[in-house]
């Protein structure tokens, strides 16, 4: 597959950041049509490449390059295993594990998993975003990443392959 997506996704970025900066702090008011197009054909949605730029100027610990390889892992997974069907439901987002739901005493961990499932298959509901504030830190702090860990769960046969993964990370310390 083609990477040509690429630049065009990081100048829509940027151009988004300026607008929000700008004011244009909406969802409804960031992307110009084409641009939702654009995000349509890569399996994207308008809100959750907004959360990812508000979250930039707001937070300012969102690096773009976990953006595009998240962005990456969607689109590979939304062309290549989905025919480029959008998903026709979304997850109950308060059908999903609390943030201080554990597993092998790890809490965040099992709403994120269920998160990072979502993403993947364009399931995820417009309140929820992978890639959160509480996504973030909770990787960086057990030596992993928004790529890594979508990359583990894209692959994994089950639940324990990723609570594994997390636990080896969490080695590294």
């Amino acid at each position: 597959m083609s990477d040509d997506w690429k630049l065009n996704f990081r100048e829509l970025y940027q151009s988004a950041q300026k607008r929000y900066r700008d004011g244009r702090n909406t969802v409804g008011s960031i992307f110009e049509d084409e641009e939702i197009l654009f995000l349509s054909s890569l399996g994207c949605s308008t809100q959750e490449l907004f959360d990812f730029v508000e979250d930039s100027i707001n937070w300012g610990d969102v690096e773009y390059d976990q953006v595009e390889g998240v962005t990456a892992l969607r689109r590979d997974y939304f062309v290549e295993e989905l025919s480029s069907q959008p998903a026709t439901t979304m997850i109950d987002p308060a059908m999903i594990p609390g943030k201080k739901d554990e597993v092998d005493g790890i809490a965040w961990l099992p709403r994120l998993i269920v998160k990072a499932r979502a993403k993947l298959t364009g399931q995820l509901h417009p309140d929820l975003m992978y890639g959160c504030g509480g996504d973030r830190p909770f990787l960086r702090k057990r030596n992993s990443n928004l790529v890594d860990f979508l990359k583990v769960t894209r692959d994994a046969s089950d639940d324990q392959d990723i609570i594994n993964y997390i636990k080896d990370c969490m080695a590294k310390n």
